[in-house]
């Protein structure tokens, strides 16, 4: 009876919000203090400082499905806590960076930290909410990791021009203190499952596996798409998810039954979440770059100026899953998505001559589709598994999240060089650097767009569009 079972109060969903947006957060904050970092006295090379942002990335995105996994067999609410601790730790260790390399460690160590938080909330917020309200929760929780990556971009920019970088790393260990008390007092223990599978072989295969495509897709930009490194790292992805397929597919308890993607809602959820972040992420990369160079934006004001994004994915997300639970799945999702292109078009057509106003209203927009479609391509996810495997669920919405943006970076990044050569800083090249930026959007509109009739088209269902959440 749910009466005798721990229920989610608003404290503990604001805790639990409050976690994914700090985790969030560290994936953005770094590369508005590229340029400190660069001129600090670590002294890093190119490829270090590209190391310094993608550790984070590249650790979360490969450990997220098995954090997820032993979340559901130990307990969510220890997970959470040992990724908090984890998180604290790795901030602090980049703080006190005397070289490279134990920047990169730290910020690996973040990585792991938040790849044992994500999956945690998500998987604690659908044990303890209700069916009927879980879409409903599911929509808070997609604005906190919304608001995570602005909260990044702000407390970059501030700490850039105001702060030091290693001010930004040190925020991160009282942070990660407050919310351990939050989660102790405000969170409760939900049951763990013994006989979850962890399956440490094929957590092995899997994490290598997304480390490998993560890693090519991180750095094909860099070394090119067609060079030894790269072709090399998406082999070896290749390989390892074709040794954890037939892995999963004989053992008795495997972590992720690759069966699961037999469900048509699954595989469209999942390419919708990687579509919407694509798109969102290929903004970030630019957005910087274009208020800085084109707008003579200070650091702290480009970080201040994509505010605009949290409008919609502050109001819509709870219109969206209402929508969903009226008329089903495929018009929020299929409008979001659609509106999360038609944004990055109007981006695209920004130049140094665009008022701010003009250029705010643009990302209005891309922020409203994303409100629109996100919670209920989370709920799709999380709603085709069990629910003792809540937490895996959210391992697989998150990784899917993370390589969608790691593939959106790298698309509108390899555009961007491929048609501007020049130096931005210079005033005179600043024409050249906005139109090769059109381009790179209007390249990541029209792949989002393609995804787009992909998912609404794997929405199609046999009678069971207008349950919605239940």
């Amino acid at each position: 009876m749910r009466d005798s079972e721990p229920v989610l109060t608003r404290s503990a969903l604001l805790v639990l919000c409050a976690c994914v947006l700090v985790a969030q957060a560290m994936v953005a904050a770094v590369n508005l203090l590229i340029p400190q970092l660069a001129a600090s006295a670590l002294h890093p090379t190119p490829g270090q400082l590209v190391w310094a942002v993608d550790a984070y990335v590249i650790v979360f995105a490969a450990l997220l499905i098995p954090a997820g996994a032993l979340g559901d067999r130990y307990g969510r609410k220890g997970a959470l806590l040992a990724g908090l601790a984890l998180f604290a730790a790795g901030g602090a260790v980049s703080a006190l960076a005397t070289a490279p390399a134990a920047l990169i460690a730290g910020r690996g160590l973040c990585g792991a930290g938040a790849a044992l938080i994500t999956p945690a909330t998500m998987s604690v917020l659908v044990h303890l909410s209700p069916p009927e309200h879980r879409g409903r929760a599911l929509a808070t929780w997609t604005l906190a990791v919304g608001l995570g990556g602005l909260a990044g971009n702000v407390g970059g920019g501030l700490a850039g021009e105001y702060l030091t970088w290693r001010a930004l790393f040190w925020s991160v260990v009282p942070l990660g203190a407050l919310l351990a008390v939050a989660v102790a007092r405000a969170v409760p223990r939900t049951p763990a499952r013994s006989e979850a599978s962890v399956d440490p072989f094929g957590a092995l295969l899997l994490a290598g596996a997304l480390i490998a495509v993560v890693y090519g897709i991180v750095e094909g930009p860099s070394y090119g798409w067609t060079s030894t490194a790269v072709l090399a790292a998406f082999g070896a992805g290749a390989g390892l998810f074709a040794a954890f397929t037939g892995h999963a597919l004989r053992a008795a308890h495997p972590l992720l039954d690759p069966r699961i993607f037999a469900s048509r809602k699954l595989r469209a959820g999942a390419l919708g979440i990687g579509a919407g972040f694509f798109g969102l992420f290929s903004l970030f990369f630019v957005n910087a770059q274009y208020l800085q160079y084109a707008k003579g934006f200070s650091p702290a004001r480009t970080g201040l100026a994509i505010i605009p994004l949290t409008i919609g994915m502050a109001v819509v997300p709870k219109l969206g899953a209402r929508l969903a639970e009226r008329t089903g799945p495929r018009l929020p999702v299929g409008a979001g998505l659609g509106l999360i292109a038609a944004g990055l078009l109007l981006v695209s057509t920004a130049d140094a001559g665009t008022p701010y106003p003009v250029y705010a209203c643009h990302l209005l927009v891309l922020s409203i589709g994303t409100g629109l479609c996100a919670p209920t391509l989370t709920l799709t996810v999380v709603a085709e598994l069990p629910a003792h495997q809540a937490g895996l669920g959210s391992g697989l919405n998150t990784a899917a999240r993370e390589i969608g943006a790691a593939l959106g970076v790298a698309v509108v990044g390899t555009v961007l060089a491929s048609r501007f050569h020049g130096d931005p800083h210079d005033p005179a090249q600043v024409g050249a650097f906005t139109d090769a930026m059109g381009v790179a959007l209007r390249t990541v509109a029209c792949v989002l767009l393609l995804a787009a009739v992909a998912v609404v088209v794997g929405y199609r269902n046999t009678g069971h569009e207008r349950r919605g959440a239940a």
